[in-house]
């Protein structure tokens, strides 16, 4: 008899391992909506306004300074920067294998090379 009840016990436990072992699976999908379900977040959560002239996803309408140092540096130049924007050309200076040299790129998408 004794024996009977240990393994009806044991059975009874298992049984019950079990089935709190299906039930967190289930209780995880239950959601808990405080408020309105369909509210948008509050305006601090807002991405930021983009910087002029960009977009999101879109390239910006100018040659960006970044862009011609790193053209300037294909093209040989050695610490290249910029050192004048104006709203035709952008101006980058730096050191080639012949000494300091300058390279002018026009100010539009793109940076095309204007003279070396």
């Amino acid at each position: 008899m004794m024996q009977f009840l240990a393994k009806a016990g044991l059975a009874a436990m298992l049984i019950a391992g079990t089935l709190a072992g299906t039930a967190a699976p289930a209780a995880a999908q239950l959601n808990i909506i405080i408020g309105e379900p369909d509210r948008a977040p509050p305006p601090d959560y807002r991405r930021p306004p983009p910087p002029p002239g960009y977009g999101y996803g879109r390239r910006p309408r100018a040659c960006d300074p970044r862009l011609a140092e790193d053209m300037a540096r294909d093209y040989g130049f050695r610490r290249a920067r910029v050192v004048d924007v104006t709203p035709r050309r952008v101006v980058v200076q730096g050191w080639t294998r012949r000494g300091p040299d300058q390279m002018s790129f026009a100010n539009v998408r793109g940076c095309p090379p204007l003279r070396r």
